[in-house]
């Protein structure tokens, strides 16, 4: 079991995995393509149904890859033959907000074990055995805080290639219980800060039309949930802030070569959402399961290393919630009632990162291709 809220090493079964298998089985051209071939050795001759149908089939298939992957490489390279270069990783200097716990610590230590120069900005240290991690004290939801490190670090280690924005605070109160600090901290740290990490680190990217930005949101900036109206009004508007951040760099700065990935991630078990509560049946757990911070990191990592914009949904089910708004009121309301979102944080206990006693996160396996 790990410590990120007691995931386990192995896949769940749930829809996630039943996807990841159709996606390299019925889904892959490559193992359709040997189905008509297994019938053809075995005696049957086009055009018996046996074999159209299955050739009719891998041809949709592959069109439907085909124009997926090069739309993609068209969108960012601006051709269909030449992908980018292959990233050198000793290269690169990585900043990562909120990189003392959580998800942030785990990207942080694995970024560090493959030779690469991570800066963790926090207002905690981050308790790690890694050398080429190098940590700044800072509360990115002050500029003038920001502005300083970034300045430093730019003298000390060189103009940052990537900056992963992942620092984030949820309160878990309604909306008359927040106070007008609690709604300040949350717009601060998890909107706020973007500007300025963004206003500090993104000059020397377009300056050498090169670097990647990523930004972690949530399901929760495209829905409504109770106990949640300041975190997920702060979410929506950093969706909204990619979304134009990604067309300022293609038409403004004329900087395409600088990418920008969003993760909108559903339920991730790391301590910040440690005591929100939700459905055991297997049904809940099958269809809305939470994330495990191995597999985010796995993801954030490999958008890295293939060096594309793009929007990263997880898990499986968050490619749908944005069509929530589309349903009737009755759907909508079912929804909600299905998943329970209303009461996960019902008994919330908000936690501020974690403690030095509790030692060093693990890392993951490298990987160079998403989930």
């Amino acid at each position: 079991m790990s410590e990120f809220g007691g995931s386990p090493v192995y896949d769940a079964f749930d829809v996630d995995l039943v996807v990841k298998v159709l996606a390299h089985t019925a889904f892959s051209p490559f193992f359709t393509f040997f189905i008509p071939v297994f019938y053809y050795f075995h005696g049957a001759r086009w055009p018996e149904p046996i074999i159209v149908i299955p050739v009719v089939y891998n041809i949709a298939i592959s069109a439907f890859w085909f124009f997926k992957w090069y739309s993609r490489l068209y969108r960012n390279q601006g051709s269909l033959l030449f992908g980018p270069r292959r990233l050198d990783w000793g290269e690169q200097i990585v900043v990562v907000t909120g990189g003392s716990s959580g998800l942030g610590e785990l990207i942080a230590n694995t970024l560090a074990v493959r030779n690469v120069t991570v800066v963790v900005l926090d207002v905690k240290p981050i308790v790690t055995e890694n050398y080429n991690i190098t940590y700044y004290k800072c509360d990115v939801s002050k500029w003038e805080e920001v502005e300083a490190v970034s300045k430093q670090i730019i003298e000390e280690l060189g103009h940052p290639t990537m900056l992963i924005n992942n620092a984030g605070v949820v309160q878990g109160k309604a909306l008359l219980e927040l106070t007008p600090e609690d709604i300040q901290q949350t717009f601060a740290v998890n909107t706020l800060a973007h500007f300025w990490t963004l206003k500090a680190f993104l000059p020397g990217m377009i300056k050498e039309k090169a670097g990647h930005i990523i930004n972690v949101s949530s399901v929760a900036g495209m829905v409504g949930m109770a106990r949640l109206t300041d975190y997920n009004a702060s979410k929506a508007a950093l969706i909204s802030l990619h979304e134009s951040l990604r067309y300022e760099l293609d038409h403004v700065y004329n900087a395409p070569g600088v990418r920008t990935t969003l993760l909108i991630a559903g339920h991730i078990m790391t301590p910040l959402f440690s005591s929100a509560r939700h459905p055991k049946s297997f049904f809940y757990r099958f269809f809305f399961p939470s994330l495990a911070p191995v597999d985010v990191a796995k993801a954030i990592i490999a958008a890295l290393d293939e060096q594309h914009s793009r929007v990263i949904y997880m898990p499986f089910y968050a490619h749908f919630v944005p069509l929530l708004h589309m349903f009737p009121s009755f759907l909508r309301d079912f929804a909600q009632w299905i998943t329970g979102c209303d009461y996960a944080l019902k008994d919330f206990v908000k936690v501020s990162g974690r403690r030095p006693e509790e030692g060093p996160a693990p890392t993951v396996a490298p990987s160079s291709k998403s989930d």
